[in-house]
Formats: structure tokens, C-alpha cells, sequence
């Protein structure tokens, strides 16, 4: 199979929200995807851009379908810099175990190296082991120690 990955594309922007809502739905949460598509799409094409995102995307009867993807934007942290925060990487289920995930986070570490990022940073839940096994093979380091904190407004 060929995969494969590339920048994200204003015309990616339908497909990636197919992902995002299957990932909702596998962390049992589907009422919590609350942006609209015209909001994801300006803030990753608009004029003032807020994230980047990668594609993996394989052929299948000759059309070009993206099967996952990694979004992500800069955090900045007043000890470390600059880092990458990945927001989401996301493989559709019946493309898990393709080697599409490794892709797309080899890219991102290569993508943080060459904007000389410091690291890079994201979140994974505590129930998720394929995920947890998934970023052990990075050696990424997990810590309890912080308390996720968000605010509505």
C-alpha cells in the first residue's frame, strides 16, 4: 500500500472533521466536538492561521483519500521555548496497524527539528493503551503529576 504524507490542504479540512468525529466517538465523546467546519477551516486557512496539520492519505480505486492525520500548533514555555504541541493525531480504525501513525510522528519529529523546537508536547488519556503503547516506542515520558485544567468561555 502506498501511503502518503504531506501537508494538510484547505481541501483536506471535510475529511480530517470525518476523523475528528470518529475519534470523538472512540473517546465517547461525540457531544464534545462543538466547532463548526467553517471555524476549523479558518483557523488552519484563514488570515491568521492557528494550527498545521499533516495528511496521510493512501489511494484507493484510484482517488486519493486521506486516512489520518496530526494537527498541531507552538506552545511556548517560559523554562524550555518554543515546542510543538500536537493537538491530535488521529488514524481512521480500519487503517490502525499500517504503519500510517508511525508516519505521521516521524514527520512531526522532523518537522519540530527543522523549526528547532525544543520538543514536542501533547496529551493522551489515561485509558487509551494502544495510544500509551503507541508513544512508549518514542521513549516519551508520561507525567502524573499535572492536573489537565480548562475554562469555558
Amino acid at each position: 500500500m502506498q501511503i502518503t504524507i504531506r501537508k494538510a490542504q484547505k481541501k483536506d479540512c471535510s475529511a480530517m472533521f470525518t476523523l475528528i468525529n470518529e475519534l470523538a466517538e472512540y473517546e465517547k465523546a461525540p457531544q464534545e466536538v462543538t466547532v463548526s467546519m467553517d471555524h476549523f477551516i479558518e483557523s488552519g486557512f484563514g488570515e491568521k492561521p492557528v494550527w498545521e496539520a499533516i495528511v496521510a492519505e493512501t489511494e484507493e480505486n484510484g482517488q486519493l483519500q486521506v486516512k489520518g492525520f496530526a494537527l498541531w500548533y507552538i506552545r511556548y514555555s517560559t523554562w524550555k521555548g518554543c515546542r510543538m504541541y500536537l493537538e491530535d493525531i488521529i488514524v481512521t480504525k480500519n487503517m490502525r496497524g499500517h504503519g500510517l501513525g508511525s508516519l505521521l510522528m516521524d514527520s512531526l519529529i522532523r518537522i519540530a527539528k527543522e523549526k528547532k523546537f525544543s520538543g514536542i508536547v501533547w496529551q493522551v488519556l489515561n485509558w487509551n493503551e494502544p495510544a500509551i503503547h503507541f508513544y512508549e516506542k518514542y521513549h516519551a515520558t508520561f507525567d502524573d503529576e499535572w492536573i489537565n485544567c480548562s475554562l469555558a468561555i
